[in-house]
């Protein structure tokens, strides 16, 4: 036997149950009446978006959603391979599978790729709720309305957490996103964002000379 490897293998797998423990394998069940073990099936392995939210919400809720449609599209290529997004309710009791089903219709955002609404359990919800949201403050851990404006990002490969606002810039969210990414994965964008940077102010600056601009060339002709 390899040592190595069985020692490795061993304190992955304590690594993973250790995980499993804290975020729960709660059962959780989606607007399409399937269900999921909360860690299991809907974290390991993968990054994730999560925000919490309830079907009748008067309040922010829908701006939120309306929101993360535009990141769901903004993660194209992405979204359903190694990055998912998942809207809890914070109200279960109220929020039935056909409940959620009717609010991601009404904002557009039924069967989207990579994103669940999810339900469950009201006490093994509010556990969720507390270990990716807490502020370590009793007036706002109390208040369920306090979390519903904040995204929680998880990549379960390196165990990196964050939480942003949800109701940021779609660009923002999505490079905090990337910033979950490993380093060299992070390297790679930041050099591909240069890199298209220096290529529109290249453009700019040819067409203030008053010069045609071809795609990763110097200009070729003036006007």
């Amino acid at each position: 036997m390899d040592r190595r490897k069985f020692l490795s293998g061993s304190a992955g797998s304590a690594a993973e149950a250790q995980k499993r423990s804290y975020f729960t394998n709660a059962l959780l069940t989606d607007a399409e009446g399937r269900r999921f073990k909360f860690y299991d099936d809907l974290m390991r392995g993968k990054i994730v978006v999560v925000n919490m939210m309830y079907a009748n919400c008067q309040g922010i809720c829908p701006a939120v959603t309306s929101n993360l449609k535009r990141v769901q599209q903004g993660l194209k290529g992405r979204i359903g391979v190694d990055t998912f997004m998942y809207s809890i309710t914070i109200k279960p009791e109220q929020d039935s599978p056909e409940a959620l089903r009717g609010f991601s219709r009404m904002h557009h955002a039924a069967g989207l790729t990579g994103w669940q609404f999810l339900t469950g359990d009201p006490d093994e919800i509010e556990t969720i709720r507390f270990r990716l949201f807490r502020w370590d403050h009793p007036g706002l851990d109390n208040d369920v309305d306090q979390h519903t404006g904040m995204l929680f990002l998880y990549n379960d490969n390196l165990s990196r957490t964050c939480k942003t606002p949800a109701l940021g810039s779609v660009r923002s969210i999505l490079e905090t996103v990337s910033w979950m990414d490993p380093v060299p994965v992070q390297a790679e964008r930041t050099r591909r964002d240069a890199a298209k940077l220096v290529e529109k102010l290249n453009r700019e600056a040819a067409w203030a000379r008053g010069e045609k601009w071809a795609r990763g060339a110097v200009a070729v002709a003036r006007r």
